[in-house]
């Protein structure tokens, strides 16, 4: 055990991590300049006399200002990597998908580099696979809420309007108008309890897919904000995967409420075609524009997006309108033509 111990740390220390690859290859370069300036001064006329004379200063100053800068230059090339190493950390952002460093041209670094590309793609599985749980439970929890919310909510005010119904036809007529507005109130609380229950979990994306569940949230858009809403889905997409689909509804759903909340609209186009192995997801508006900050909405709808291994884009100039676009991979079986 004690052989293989000493074997294994052995063999651990001649492992070349990026330290020693740095430390070598300043050595070899600052050895290379060195040497080529020794074989210069040994074999060009110019020599140094025992006493400096004022003559022989601008040789050696020649010589020392050509050392130092293929020094600089040199080192300056081999380190450019870890410039681009630095750049990437400062623009990893949780949310977003990282940009992976070109391992091939690092030169020694390579090791370096590959290892932080692990890291990131470490940290992307992780959080995937967090966030993945996370909206699971959410989704989740809508779907209980939703459907407490319908049978019985719902059907208790519906018993509650049925017995009111009953009520207005026996009712004197002093009573009847207060009776037959107690029930138009309970009519108008039944239909925005299914509106909720609707909102919060659609059963039309389940039964009939994403075309007719994008249909039916434009139209309640348009009906309870007043705002117009031009769709235009490709019918050459069918089904897709249900976790798919269900990303394009909640992006779908969560653009089309920031509309009504922030961008001070009247009217929003909302498009759903295929692009070679792609499906895209653009929902505009003519509003104000200027969004500069990501909300807890835009990072939801991030965090969604990288679920599917999507690809959210936002886009909003200060001269106005608002565009999020949302690219997901998909393949010709799972509904998108080839």
């Amino acid at each position: 055990m004690n052989r293989l111990a000493a074997l294994r740390a052995g063999r651990s220390r001649r492992i070349r991590t990026p330290v020693t690859a740095l430390f070598w290859r300043i050595c070899l370069l600052n050895g290379v300049i060195f040497t080529l300036g020794t074989l210069i001064l040994a074999f060009s006329p110019a020599t140094v006399s025992a006493r400096l004379r004022l003559t022989e200063v601008p040789v050696l100053v020649i010589g020392l200002a050509v050392i130092l800068t293929a020094n600089a230059v040199a080192l300056r090339t081999s380190l450019a990597p870890l410039d681009e190493l630095v750049s990437s950390m400062r623009r990893v952002d949780p949310p977003r998908r990282a940009v992976r460093l070109d391992h091939g041209a690092s030169g020694d670094f390579h090791q370096l580099i590959e290892t932080f590309n692990a890291m990131l793609d470490r940290l992307e599985a992780e959080r995937s696979v967090a966030g993945g749980t996370a909206l699971a439970a959410q989704e989740g929890e809508r779907r209980r809420i939703a459907r407490e919310l319908h049978d019985e909510i719902g059907q208790s005010l519906t018993v509650a309007l049925l017995r009111l119904k009953r009520v207005v036809d026996r009712a004197p007529t002093g009573l009847r108008e207060e009776v037959e507005a107690a029930q138009e109130t309970v009519r108008g609380c039944l239909d925005e309890v299914r509106g909720i229950a609707a909102r919060l979990r659609p059963d039309v994306l389940e039964d009939l897919g994403l075309h007719s569940a994008i249909n039916a949230l434009c139209h309640e858009f348009t009906r309870s904000a007043g705002i117009s809403v031009r769709r235009e889905v490709d019918p050459a997409i069918s089904r897709l995967d249900p976790d798919i689909e269900l990303v394009c509804y909640r992006v779908a759903q969560e653009s089309l409420t920031n509309v009504l909340r922030h961008a001070d609209a009247d009217e929003v186009t909302l498009l759903i075609t295929p692009r070679a192995d792609t499906v895209m997801l653009r929902v505009t508006d003519n509003g104000r524009g200027g969004v500069v900050e990501d909300g807890a909405g835009i990072r939801g709808m991030r965090e969604r997006a990288m679920l599917i291994d999507a690809t959210l884009t936002i886009s909003s100039p200060e001269s106005g309108g608002t565009a999020v676009e949302l690219i997901v991979p998909v393949t010709a079986r799972e509904g998108v033509p080839a």
